[in-house]
């Protein structure tokens, strides 16, 4: 009898450890035109994902402002320090620089591609820098693969992604930025 409870125990518990594994980590930006939904990647980022999930539980994300953005390229938001309106220490033109008051993340590099819809944390030059910023690509970009920290794909949404306001300039800058309005992170 306590051979079959030994074996039951470990079925239900192998059982929870395999719906655990598929269980989606969710981050939802509401843009001004829709909600964008991005399914993050905490099996290829864990460190970066659980970083990112703290400042959204947090409400460090909300009316955090879009400041580079290129055409064919990337949407980069994030700046929870300069880049949120409303924020004591917002400032347009220091958007960009500054980052959250959690440490600085290792890099998770990995063999994920950046596709149209990828996520992926943006950093300085050193790899181990990035913080609190992200970008999510509007077309592939190879160029990134193995250099930048992957966190996750769009799931749905993208059509609103494809309408953030654009930037002027070769580095993206934007002027009277569009914002992520409320981010919130739901596990399923």
């Amino acid at each position: 009898m306590k051979l079959l409870h030994t074996a039951f125990a470990g079925l239900v518990a192998f059982a929870s450890m395999a719906g655990a594994a598929h269980a989606d980590d969710l981050l939802t930006i509401q843009l001004k035109d829709g909600p964008v939904v991005i399914k993050l990647a905490p099996e290829v980022a864990p460190k970066h994902v659980a970083q990112i999930e703290a400042l959204a539980s947090k409400g460090e994300y909300d009316n955090v402002v879009f400041h580079r953005v290129i055409e064919g390229f990337m949407a980069q938001t994030g700046d929870v320090e300069f880049g949120k309106e409303g924020g004591p220490k917002f400032n347009p033109q220091r958007a960009g620089m500054g980052g959250s008051e959690l440490p600085d993340i290792q890099a998770e590099f990995s063999k994920v591609p950046f596709k149209r819809g990828t996520v992926g944390m943006a950093r300085s030059q050193s790899p181990n820098s990035a913080n609190s910023q992200f970008f999510i690509m509007f077309d592939e970009g190879a160029f990134l693969n193995g250099q930048y920290t992957v966190v996750g794909q769009v799931a749905s949404g993208m059509e609103f992604v494809d309408k953030i306001k654009r930037g002027a300039g070769s580095n993206g800058e934007v002027t009277s930025p569009d914002k992520m309005i409320k981010v919130t992170v739901t596990k399923k």
